[in-house]
């Protein structure tokens, strides 16, 4: 049933308004052929009907008749077809035939057929039991609807019968006089009802601002998703104070469950709130007010509807919230301040070589400088023989710095080769997946004994390898299977679980595989497998 009327949603047109006057003017269609079709066939039945007690009158009047009977009686044929075709000229009717008991004619329309048998077969019951009736038979002059009556002498005993019939065509004809009026007046009601479903269209289009039905359900489903990922708490309430709308955070907010369904209840019924409903009720605007919701200091903005006691919607967020996120902005700034304070550490040892320099301690100069360098020289030599790609490299030696700041020993492994890097694969990706791998496993080691991690590229095969071990705690086995989806960290803090979230959702554009395991070194061991020709199949 479903599929069905998925498929007769898909012919219809698009457009609301040509769908409901189509779908209207069906049904009324519908509706009126069923109608007519009952309509004309009680018409057909009810002719019928009258035209057979109409032909039974007649015949009862024929045989009733003094000069039929006489005629009847003494056989004379003549008498009777002079009696007989006077009254079928004046009654209409198509015969009028007069027989014996042995069913023998003694009048017809047609003089040459007098003297012979009544054809028909339907006039036992009028001669054998008395009765007068109506019936449908063929006689010679075609099919035809008859009435029946016995002629009867002064004992009141059958002597004959008397047949008026009126031809079945002729009814016909009649009948589709009658549903040629039926289909007029429905053709009426249906150019009424076409009418009628245009303004009634027109009239929903303009209630709805001439939206269409999937745009609405659009509209419905992007409002649902954005009240949904607001963090903020939203809810409004009708001009009774009842809650019209409470989305997620509002109802994690209030204590309650995130499946509860509190459309309808009073906000008093939810949460002790007299503020918040107190402001809900005023009709005016309010903006970064502090109120105490469900027991927390809450920072609230308050909007009215339009139309005066319409109702109100309202959005809240704990204060705390908003505290930490003032905590975490103070400490990037004290994180900006601490790479100030290295930069001018920096300084000051160029300072100390320019000045070895210059009082011709040269030697010493070059020592300070080589055990500076000496690691970054090694790492530059190794990268431009193993990652000639200049995008990659860059983001492994901003790493290898930002390895120094942290005082982490970072180990990039020389049998790394990244020679046959794609020009199609997506370089953004790439540096997605790698940044936040490194930076994942700087993360791990801040807090441990060995604060080292490895780094081990390959292009051998069709795929491109990378691998990131650490030496930290290594991870759960129960947080595994969610470790990359958004929000999971193993930190405790909020604000995190998201790199290997977007590690993930790269690795899902460049169709590629990530694998955790436990690396030598007693953390944690990340492998990154990405296939060298999706990129081009992506194209």
């Amino acid at each position: 049933m479903n599929s069905l009327v998925s498929r007769m949603d898909r012919l219809l047109p698009r457009s609301l308004q040509v769908k409901l006057i189509l779908l209207v003017t069906g049904l009324l269609l519908l509706l009126v052929g069923l109608i007519g079709a009952l309509f004309s066939d009680s018409v057909e039945n009810l002719l019928r009907v009258q035209i057979g007690r109409k032909a039974v009158e007649v015949a009862r009047s024929v045989a009733l008749n003094p000069a039929i009977r006489e005629g009847v009686r003494t056989g004379s044929s003549r008498d009777v077809q002079v009696a007989a075709e006077a009254i079928r000229k004046a009654t209409g009717a198509e015969f009028v035939v007069i027989g014996d008991t042995r069913g023998i004619r003694l009048s017809h329309p047609d003089p040459k057929k007098i003297g012979e048998h009544f054809v028909g077969g339907d006039i036992d019951p009028a001669l054998k039991e008395g009765k007068s009736y109506a019936s449908e038979s063929v006689g010679t002059l075609g099919p035809s609807l008859r009435g029946i009556v016995p002629v009867r002498d002064d004992r009141d005993e059958v002597i004959g019968f008397a047949a008026v019939g009126y031809l079945l065509q002729d009814i016909e004809v009649v009948v589709r006089e009658q549903q040629g009026e039926i289909v007029r007046y429905a053709a009426v009601v249906v150019l009424f009802g076409i009418f009628g479903a245009t303004l009634i269209a027109r009239g929903l289009k303009s209630v709805i601002f001439g939206l269409e039905p999937h745009e609405i359900a659009a509209l419905f489903q992007e409002r649902n998703a954005v009240i949904g990922a607001i963090r903020e708490g939203i809810i409004s309430v009708d001009g009774e104070g009842r809650l019209t709308l409470v989305n997620p955070a509002a109802r994690r907010y209030l204590g309650e469950s995130p499946s509860a369904d509190l459309r309808g209840r009073h906000l008093t019924e939810v949460c002790p709130c007299a503020d918040l409903e107190r402001s809900l009720g005023e009709d005016q605007p309010l903006f970064d007010q502090e109120m105490t919701v469900a027991g927390r200091t809450m920072v609230v903005n308050i909007l009215p509807f339009g139309a005066a006691g319409a109702g109100a919607v309202a959005s809240f967020r704990p204060k705390d919230e908003l505290d930490r996120l003032t905590r975490q902005l103070s400490q990037m700034q004290e994180y900006s301040e601490l790479l100030r304070a290295q930069t001018h550490e920096y300084t000051n040892k160029l300072h100390t070589i320019a000045g070895l320099i210059q009082i011709g301690a040269h030697q010493e100069a070059l020592d300070l400088v080589m055990t500076e360098s000496s690691g970054y020289q090694e790492l530059i030599r190794t990268l431009a023989e193993a990652v000639p790609d200049p995008v990659v490299a860059g983001v492994i030696l901003g790493k290898f710095n930002r390895a120094r700041e942290l005082k982490i020993d970072f180990i990039f492994d020389r049998q790394s080769s990244l020679t046959d890097l794609p020009e199609h694969l997506d370089r953004n990706h790439l540096l997605t997946i790698l940044g936040n791998l490194l930076d994942n496993a700087f993360d791990a080691v801040r807090d441990a004994p060995r604060r080292e991690v490895r780094l081990f590229l390959t292009d051998l095969g069709p795929d491109l390898l990378f691998e990131v071990e650490d030496s930290g705690e290594g991870v759960s086995p129960q947080i595994v299977s969610t470790l990359f989806d958004k929000g999971v960290t193993t930190k405790g803090e909020t604000g995190r679980g998201i790199g290997l979230f977007l590690v993930r959702r790269a690795l899902d554009a460049l169709r590629g595989e990530i694998t955790v395991g436990s690396g030598e070194i007693g953390g944690a061991l990340f492998t990154a497998i990405i296939p060298k020709g999706v990129g081009r199949e992506l194209r």
